[in-house]
């Protein structure tokens, strides 16, 4: 679905992205993780177009976005950009949410029904007919999720999502990705939030100053200290817990909150946790 291959960009002379290749298949859920400047916005923009190689390729659906058009990939790329102020332009929450749809000719049925429906499921159905910029940070940025999912697309990317964000929202933002995948979609997120990662994601993209510096299961990846200190991140709060403990026997590559307490309760009661 997604094929990069030896990437590269510049801003300038500056190498932002340098050799980056990857393969994301369809229905799969991945974050992309790695500090401030590792270059992973510049990756996603490379998704639908908004930015073009200067070296490599980037192929999706077997298309080479050096030769579509933004207009193009965006019909099948949904982008949520990491700042909604970016993303959002018309008079009322319902004219922002609904304006992809009548840009691709959609029914006005269908339309009415796409975006009442996601207005619901974002809790702004009853901020329909206020202007976007008059909402708080949180609700501009589900504002610009409504008007990507309303379309539709293959692949959906988030940059950042979490963002001002309470804890409630989050767990929707959850669900709503789990509801994502069970209607085979492809689902990308840009986040510094370790614990969203994981909870809900089973791979990890982790950048460092515009290089790949591993791929591959979230497990293994957010429970290696050396690497996630190579990656300027701190470690998830289970896990630093399992490192404090490991001279106990608590295993070290624990992330989720079962897994400690049923961790420490089999050592309490005599015998070592196995994962079972």
């Amino acid at each position: 679905m997604i094929e990069v291959h030896d990437l590269w960009f510049y801003y300038d002379s500056n190498p932002v992205l340098k050799g980056v290749s990857l393969e994301i298949n369809s229905g799969e859920i991945v974050a992309i993780m790695g500090e401030n400047g590792a270059g992973k916005t510049t990756l996603i923009k490379h998704f639908n177009g908004l930015l073009k190689p200067k070296r490599g390729y980037v192929k999706v659906f077997g298309i080479d976005t050096r030769y579509a058009t933004v207009a193009q990939l965006s019909r099948r790329v949904g982008l949520v950009f990491q700042n909604p102020d970016h993303q959002l332009f018309a008079e009322t929450v319902e004219e922002e949410v609904s304006f992809a749809l009548k840009n691709f000719g959609f029914p006005k049925e269908v339309i009415s029904e796409r975006v009442e429906r996601v207005l619901k499921l974002l809790d702004l159905y009853d901020l329909k007919d206020r202007s976007p910029f008059t909402l708080s940070g949180g609700e501009r940025r589900r504002v610009t999720i409504a008007s990507v999912l309303c379309y539709d697309p293959d692949i959906i990317i988030f940059d950042e999502p979490t963002v001002g964000q309470d804890y409630m929202q989050k767990e929707k933002l959850a669900q709503l990705i789990k509801l994502l995948h069970t209607r085979s979609k492809t689902v990308i997120v840009v986040t510094h939030d370790i614990e969203f990662v994981a909870e809900n994601f089973p791979r990890v993209i982790l950048l460092s100053s515009g290089r790949i510096i591993a791929d591959g299961s979230t497990r293994k990846i957010l429970t290696d200290e050396d690497l996630m200190k190579k990656a300027n991140l701190v470690l998830p709060q289970v896990t630093q817990i399992a490192y404090s403990l490991h001279e106990f026997g608590i295993p070290k590559d624990l992330l989720l909150v079962h897994e400690i307490r049923d961790s420490i309760l089999k050592i309490f009661a005599g015998g070592t946790y196995d994962g079972s």
